[in-house]
């Protein structure tokens, strides 16, 4: 479920690097990725999306709920990269294969 929104990878991303943020820290990281304002509602029904799927664990720290990869989320972060860097590695190799057949 998560692999179908970019906003969805790019949290996990970000909390894959940072461990666990606050709900708040991790509102404002994205956003500044994204240099745009993210309406509070929808950034927090994709935070529980995530939870309930399993990809994200919360916790209360005072008022604050914390947020972190659960083990099933890294993995996927973590398949998620090694499918995009063959992705982009076959796609150097057909521009590095293009540039060698073309005759002076």
């Amino acid at each position: 479920m998560w692999f179908q929104s970019g906003r969805r990878r790019d949290l996990c991303a970000i909390l894959y690097d940072a461990g666990e943020l606050r709900g708040q820290k991790l509102k404002t990281r994205l956003e500044r990725y994204y240099d745009l304002r993210i309406d509070p509602q929808a950034f927090y029904g994709t935070l529980d999306a995530l939870v309930e799927a399993d990809h994200l664990e919360r916790r209360t720290e005072g008022i604050y709920d914390v947020y972190g990869l659960s083990d099933a989320g890294a993995d996927r972060v973590e398949s998620y990269h090694a499918w995009l860097a063959e992705r982009v590695e076959n796609g150097e190799r057909r521009a590095a294969d293009a540039d060698a057949s073309v005759v002076d």
